[in-house]
């Protein structure tokens, strides 16, 4: 006997398949400060971060728009889990589809910070 997958859920967000992320997009979803910070952190993390861990100088509402651009990038993917929203960083994606792209704009971010001192 085989079962069906299970259906999606009303609270299942969308992505872009990996072969619809375009260089693009992404650069354009990186070219903000926020978005460039909230991928900062993701990338120095090993896990995924819940949207709350995020304290961004915005409102709650400029936040969620700034992760769903994130997402709907595929720079990011956002699953459920329980009540919480959680966030990863698409880098087995991202580095398959543009070898180096993230870790030299990570570089690159991290070099004005100290340079500006943020």
């Amino acid at each position: 006997m085989t079962t069906a997958a299970p259906a999606p859920s009303s609270r299942d967000l969308p992505h872009p398949a990996r072969e619809e992320i375009r260089l693009e997009t992404v650069l354009h979803a990186l070219s903000d400060p926020m978005r460039l910070r909230i991928v900062r952190e993701l990338a120095a993390e090993s896990a995924e971060l819940s949207c709350s861990h995020f304290d961004l100088p915005v409102t709650k509402s400029t936040t969620t728009h700034h992760f769903r651009v994130l997402r709907e990038s595929g720079v990011i993917r956002q699953v459920y889990r329980g009540t919480a929203k959680m966030n990863g960083l698409r880098r087995d994606d991202l580095d398959g589809l543009f070898p180096g792209l993230l870790d030299t704009l990570l570089d690159a971010a991290a070099r004005q910070a100290a340079r500006l001192g943020g």
